[in-house]
């Protein structure tokens, strides 16, 4: 039977501000990415949103982002790579220590926003953010866009990497995602969302904008917490995954 993991970006609420519905669709994934406090989320909230996921039996992984919570890390500053590399060990650090209050412990890493499209394309980037997850705890999975510099950067590290796919974004030719400011740049129909998916996983294909076919390898499914529809979205994913025979699982340890 096929399997793959189903993530979901959350923890980005912060002070009196409320983003997305947590508790919900912490019932429907299998590894959350939780906030660190840098384009999002704070001390309150990452203790809670772990909980959470203790609750629902959810992995935990942390999701560090750019320092920028007026633009929830969506947009590129010009770092160094060994600024990534301290910002990224900062952030890790933080979520370890709440896990560790917590009784539990972390299990993967995956950058936010703009870091994780830039460390896609930047191997020094990419290199940095690797770096730093080995050199923090070498046993954690690192995130990455299927076939990004970050999924290289990363198993050269020596770290075991989940190839990530996207529900509700578009591809362009290249592989990459496109960009938000794009009107094309999000699929906001379930169903097409969900058959999208189900051919990455037994064709290892998956259309762009130009309509062109392109590989892909798919070992977890990212559903954006902060969108409206996405409850819907991971609802309709399930059923679709269950109705394809496909299991909900780390199918990169098996």
């Amino acid at each position: 039977m096929k399997a793959i993991d189903i993530n979901a970006d959350l923890g980005e609420s912060f002070g009196a501000f409320k983003v997305g519905n947590d508790q919900e669709i912490l019932q429907y994934i299998s590894s959350a990415n939780i906030a660190c406090g840098f384009h999002a989320g704070d001390h309150n909230v990452m203790f809670e949103t772990v909980r959470l996921a203790q609750k629902y039996g959810v992995r935990i992984g942390a999701h560090p982002g750019l320092p920028d919570l007026a633009g929830f890390g969506r947009r590129e500053m010009q770092l160094s790579a060994q600024e990534i590399y301290h910002l990224i060990v900062y952030q890790i650090g933080a979520l370890t220590a709440v896990c560790k209050a917590c009784g539990t412990r972390l299990s993967h890493v995956k950058p936010h926003g703009a870091l994780y499209n830039m460390a896609a394309k930047s191997k020094d980037l990419a290199g940095a953010i690797a770096d730093a997850v080995a050199d923090v705890d070498s046993s954690l999975v690192l995130y990455g866009l299927a076939g990004s510099e970050l999924v290289k950067e990363g198993k050269n590290a020596g770290l075991l990497v989940a190839e990530e796919v996207f529900a509700d974004r578009t591809y362009q030719p290249d592989g990459s995602l496109t960009s938000r400011q794009e009107k094309n740049a999000m699929i906001h129909d379930p169903d097409i969302a969900a058959r999208r998916i189900i051919r990455m996983i037994k064709e290892g294909k998956v259309s762009a904008v130009n309509g062109s076919d392109i590989e892909i390898h798919a070992d977890t499914i990212c559903v954006h917490g902060d969108e409206p529809q996405a409850l819907e979205f991971v609802r309709n994913l399930r059923a679709a995954l269950k109705n394809n025979d496909i299991s909900i699982r780390e199918s990169w340890r098996s």
